[in-house]
């Protein structure tokens, strides 16, 4: 049985890096021990389970505290979502940032003050696949998990419940 645990959007941030240091132990505990294809199945189906039950409009960290980054192809598609150039666009909303237009602002200028992504059709890959819980090779990208156990409720859940189905403990 996976516990649930108490994890808010604003104690997240907190509980996420009072356990960074056991995380990256669990980190290299799962590098030498996890099957890559059945870390995978388990990532998925706790993300499949509490993504269900969470309302992520009522969190949106991820649109206050992650970095996102928009392709030339996204640029476009929201420029002219709000009949801008792309020159135009670029320069009220973007930085560029090691080659990459990351967004300028934190919160994410595109979240509405009622918790909306005002850009939600034409969002980045980015933007749409965070988390990346649900997504293959988790075994290749776990410091990027772990560093979402501080942004995202339900990816600290999913990293204590691994740490629970995997028995991982830390020797005091």
């Amino acid at each position: 049985m996976v516990k649930e645990y108490t994890v808010t959007p604003e104690n997240v941030n907190k509980l996420g890096k009072s356990k960074e240091e056991e995380n990256l132990k669990f980190r290299v505990f799962l590098k030498n021990n996890a099957d890559s294809d059945k870390l995978d199945k388990q990532f998925k189906e706790l993300h499949e389970k509490l993504f269900n039950n969470y309302d992520c409009i009522k969190c949106n960290n991820c649109c206050k505290e992650y970095n996102i980054t928009f392709s030339e192809n996204d640029i476009a598609k929201n420029a002219e979502l709000f009949n801008m150039s792309k020159k135009e666009f670029i320069d009220k909303y973007l930085v560029l940032k090691n080659d990459e237009f990351e967004i300028k602002n934190k919160p994410c200028d595109f979240l509405s003050k009622d918790g909306i992504c005002m850009i939600h059709n034409t969002k980045p890959k980015e933007c749409a696949e965070y988390p990346y819980t649900d997504k293959n090779e988790r075994l290749f990208s776990l410091y990027s998990i772990i560093e979402s156990t501080k942004i995202c409720p339900v990816v600290y859940e999913i990293v204590e419940s691994l740490k629970e189905m995997y028995g991982f403990k830390i020797k005091r």
